[in-house]
């Protein structure tokens, strides 16, 4: 290979290198928080009956959707059937990045007590916040 064949090879591989640093620091940009989102965790009643439905039909198995209704979001998490009642959801975290909405829920299981009771339960948290048409990215 001549010296010249060496050069155009080593300018391209840096090159390379340089657009693969820039793709995955662009990447980290999209990821990086914007801001928290502010929201409400609804209860049964204030659900959409469209919403409710379909909750309904997916609860015996865990799910994670989003629904969209009078410039509203609302995001559903569902833990699928439990052997007992009791349980609690808390979200973590509901914010925003460059490209989509972050969200991250917990199960929080139930008190000693409560596990006396044997009858399944189907815990979900429906959560109402702005309209975005980004994509929502579950944690």
């Amino acid at each position: 290979m001549s010296e010249l064949e060496r050069r155009i090879v080593s300018v391209f591989l840096v090159c390379l290198l340089c657009m693969g640093v820039a793709a995955c620091a662009a990447k980290q940009d999209s990821m990086e928080k914007i801001k928290d989102w502010e929201f409400t965790v609804i209860a049964e009643e204030n659900v959409p009956e469209e919403l409710l439905a379909m909750i309904e039909e997916k609860k015996a198995e865990p799910f994670k959707m989003t629904f969209q209704d009078q410039g509203f979001l609302y995001i559903c998490v569902g833990y699928g059937t439990q052997e007992t009642g009791g349980y609690s959801i808390s979200v973590n975290d509901l914010y925003e990045t460059a490209n989509a909405i972050y969200v991250d829920t917990n199960l929080i299981g139930p008190e000693p007590e409560e596990k006396e009771n044997a009858t399944p339960s189907y815990p979900y948290i429906v959560i109402k916040a702005e309209f975005t048409d980004k994509p929502v990215v579950f944690d």
